[in-house]
């Protein structure tokens, strides 16, 4: 099964980023590609098939990204800062 997804970009912009980029097609796909794993929706194992990428070379197309796995997320961290303030009225 194959999805096609339809970007419609105004036509300066689209002959902009293709006079900056070889294959838009392919950088559009790994960017959303990449978010979703960053959103924990595509495991590490389901992003290399969509980049096409051996275990090795998905982690190093992570490092290049800066992007980690079991980082902490700005959901994790407010969570944990919620916590920390119930916790600390409770002691008073």
């Amino acid at each position: 099964m194959s999805l096609t997804i339809r970007l419609d970009l105004p036509p300066d912009v689209e002959q902009k980023l293709r006079a900056e980029v070889s294959d838009l097609s392919k950088e559009v796909k790994e960017a959303y590609a990449l978010e979703l794993f960053r959103r924990g929706r595509l495991s590490h194992y389901d992003l290399a098939r969509v980049l096409g990428l051996d275990r090795f070379e998905t982690d190093a197309y992570l490092k290049r990204h800066h992007v980690f796995e079991g980082s902490l997320t700005m959901e994790d961290l407010e969570a944990d800062s919620q916590t920390l303030r119930t916790f600390k009225a409770i002691d008073r």
